[in-house]
């Protein structure tokens, strides 16, 4: 089983968590926060270029749940989960915001918070979940 690549980027109040292989490349974060995102570079997200409250705003927008965020000083247990909500979005991904349980096929099952992408044009190289495959095919739907 490939290990996860998880990074974590802190201001000291909130730190940002980025799993890559979750990353459909959508570039909301860049377009929101260019002084933060910089995806050429190493290390790529320089946190202290924005308040906390901006990359909070910024996160939850993140359209694949790469980017989430917690807050230094606030205990796990403490953090409310949000009421599950649906987006299906225009030649894109249907995106499920909250804490989920996901079930694979295979018997294994993960717990997702935050943003989820799942996959609606069928050419996702890493089903069930979008990895932007349907910019490149031109997906419709």
């Amino acid at each position: 089983m490939e290990k996860e690549i998880i990074k974590e980027y802190t201001n000291g109040e909130l730190t940002i968590v980025w799993k890559p292989k979750l990353c459909i490349h959508s570039g909301e974060c860049v377009k929101a926060l260019p002084n933060v995102y910089h995806p050429g570079e190493r290390p790529w997200i320089t946190i202290d270029k924005a308040t906390t409250q901006e990359l909070k705003d910024q996160i939850a927008k993140c359209p694949s749940g790469a980017l989430s965020y917690y807050l230094n000083n606030v205990p796990k247990e403490a953090v409310k989960n949000q009421e599950t909500e649906v987006e299906v979005t225009k030649n894109g991904p249907l995106l499920i915001r909250g804490t989920l349980k996901v079930s694979h096929h295979t018997g294994r099952t993960e717990i997702r918070d935050n943003v989820t992408a799942f996959c609606r044009c069928g050419g996702s190289g890493n089903k069930p979940y979008c990895d932007g495959t349907h910019k490149t095919i031109h997906f419709q739907g």
